[in-house]
């Protein structure tokens, strides 16, 4: 009885391996004639989605000849499509792989711009929260502080790249300041959204708590004098806030 049992469950065994492998084998061959159907774009970084689009990655590849989509999969370099892609200014990384439904996936990390920097009226460019330099000609990019003054690339990249983040990730001056000025001896004012004044930093260093103090100032002061009675306010020394009054 025992050897009976046994060479059933030998034989329940064998079919059950044979048929994994006749199912792995059928579901993994790929037609040889088989067509790329779709692009999919996965943004990595989803919660700034808006900056790459699947428009635009279709309209690249189509504008350099190497579309994808209709085109038999067995043809497709995915390499060539991540070398490709590489080169725009707002992708930090990109990863091109074939589906199993004849989809090309590309999954791309972006570039998060925080900054525009002005070097005059005509020729400008954006910083990205690692301090890379992007060129304006670049889409879909939501309201940002803008730099203007004299402003050396070291300067923008090493002193205003972690000024800009923190004022990104600050939700009270994110939505306060619309721009930064540099003066020719690096020292800072920024010009408010709300308020029709200057508010003058001094040097960069030790901003967060010279912007504790402003925007303590803010609330206990402007709140109830308003915001346009002075014409400067100035946290550049420590322990004092300096206005300057309206003409």
């Amino acid at each position: 009885m025992k050897i009976f049992r046994r060479i059933v469950l030998i034989v329940i065994l064998a079919v059950v391996a044979t048929y994994l492998v006749v199912a792995v084998t059928t579901f993994n061959r790929k037609p040889t004639d088989a067509v790329c159907r779709d692009i999919t774009l996965i943004i990595k970084d989803s919660v700034n989605t808006g900056f790459i689009t699947k428009k635009e990655i279709t309209e690249l590849l189509t504008a350099k000849g190497i579309n994808p989509v209709g085109r038999p999969m067995d043809d497709i370099l995915c390499l060539t499509l991540e070398n490709e892609l590489a080169r725009q200014p707002l992708v930090a990384s990109v990863n091109c792989y074939k589906t199993i439904d004849n989809n090309i996936c590309v999954e791309v990390s972006q570039r998060i711009p925080i900054l525009r920097v002005y070097l005059n009226s005509t020729k400008s460019y954006y910083i990205d929260k690692e301090g890379t330099i992007i060129l304006p000609d670049i889409k879909n990019v939501t309201h940002l502080p803008i730099a203007t003054g004299r402003i050396e690339e070291s300067f923008a990249t090493t002193n205003l790249r972690p000024f800009a983040l923190f004022l990104q990730q600050n939700k009270f001056w994110k939505s306060q300041i619309e721009q930064i000025n540099v003066l020719p001896n690096h020292n800072i004012e920024l010009i408010p959204l709300v308020g029709n004044h200057i508010l003058y930093l001094g040097k960069l260093d030790n901003y967060q708590n010279k912007l504790a103090r402003a925007k303590r100032f803010y609330e206990k002061a402007l709140n109830h004098v308003g915001w346009n009675k002075y014409s400067r306010i100035s946290v550049e020394f420590d322990n004092q806030i300096i206005c300057t009054k309206k003409q």
